[in-house]
């Protein structure tokens, strides 16, 4: 059984490799518009300037290019010249992306579109991996691998699916069944804990959709409520179900939170089990439970926290609103947030008795 499924999870990670590197073949040999990576060397001029009756810093500065076409060469750039809602001021050794731009008479002028934040990125994920494995050891290392097969699967199927045009909520389903067992078995080992869990991670998922569907469908949610949304109905002419879009988000974004506690209530399970084997099935339900109320209201106060945190910025401009706060929650960008926490908030609670109670009818049986 564990060389069967050891021998499927190659196969689906090659499958998925194997996807990646045709696709960026294909993204590759496709025109682009080039952006040059570049080096504050000097700045030239630096003073205050109205630019629309709004006093802003100018500078101009000398770059020298660090990699494409144009490498080593010096370029000029003026900074601050034209309005800007978030002013920034650059200094030598600052390293940023810059754009070209030519006007019709053949003149290149170029501007800095963005700071370069990858060395800083690089050294926080190298962090990350050094802690993982250094406190979680072998597990951490797999659990590392599983989490590369996730992205794997996401940016190598998922997303090239539902860019494509196909349903949405579909592709996010086929893909959680792909990732869910993957993941799981590379992180916890092919075992019946591993097991149970993965089948109250299921169960939970399909609960969830139906859920998310129907409250969706109910609350007339579009899938409009971003403008990221909109740019990418545009850039797709309407290819994409921005409402199908939408379900899929919430459910793969459930499905990250559902591992952590499916495997902890799977393995709390076993552990009584096995420090007293004369427990009951009624009583080791229960004992797993009482451990479980504990995960749930942890765990659904930081499901709101998260989500809270990352809509922050909305959540500030409706604070001072003159509108009542029973219109504030009918608009669609707020009733999205309101919907996503809470179905998913649904999905956390019911997978704690659903993963309880099959772990406890798999301990309790007798060899």
């Amino acid at each position: 059984m564990k060389k069967i499924c050891i021998t499927l999870l190659f196969l689906i990670v090659f499958f998925c490799s194997s996807k990646v590197f045709a696709q960026t073949e294909v993204v590759n040999s496709s025109p682009k518009q080039e952006t040059l990576e570049a080096i504050v060397t000097h700045v030239i001029e630096e003073r205050q300037i109205e630019v629309m009756q709004k006093k802003q810093l100018y500078q101009k500065l000398e770059l020298t290019v660090m990699s494409g076409s144009q490498e080593n060469k010096k370029i000029i750039v003026e900074n601050g010249n034209l309005p800007l809602a978030n002013e920034q001021k650059y200094r030598i050794d600052d390293k940023v992306m810059v754009s070209i731009s030519r006007g019709m008479n053949g003149t290149v002028s170029y501007y800095i579109s963005d700071y370069m934040r990858r060395d800083a990125l690089i050294v926080l994920f190298f962090i990350f991996i050094f802690i993982t494995i250094l406190i979680a050891k072998w597990r951490g290392l797999m659990s590392l691998l599983g989490m590369g097969v996730s992205f794997l699967i996401i940016f190598s199927f998922i997303l090239p699916q539902i860019s494509a045009g196909a349903n949405s909520v579909g592709i996010a389903i086929l893909g959680s069944l792909i990732i869910i067992p993957v993941s799981f078995f590379l992180s916890h080992g092919i075992n019946k804990k591993t097991l149970v869990a993965i089948g109250g991670t299921l169960i939970a998922l399909i609960i969830t959709g139906f859920l998310s569907t129907f409250f969706v469908e109910t609350a007339r949610l579009t899938g409009f409520a971003s403008e990221e949304a909109g740019f990418l109905q545009v850039a797709k002419q309407g290819a994409i179900n921005m409402r199908g879009l939408l379900l899929a988000g919430i459910i793969i974004g459930v499905l990250g939170v559902l591992d952590d506690i499916t495997i902890s209530q799977s393995s709390i399970v076993f552990q009584l089990k096995e420090t007293n084997t004369r427990l009951s099935m009624d009583e080791l339900y229960k004992r797993a439970m009482d451990v479980g109320q504990d995960h749930i209201s942890s765990m659904v106060n930081t499901l709101i926290l998260v989500y809270t945190g990352a809509a922050l910025p909305l959540l500030l401009l409706f604070i001072n609103n003159p509108h009542p706060f029973s219109q504030i929650v009918n608009y669609e960008i707020i009733a999205d947030e309101i919907i996503r926490t809470l179905v998913g908030s649904i999905g956390l609670v019911i997978s704690v008795p659903i993963t309880t109670f099959l772990a406890t009818f798999v301990a309790s049986k007798k060899k």
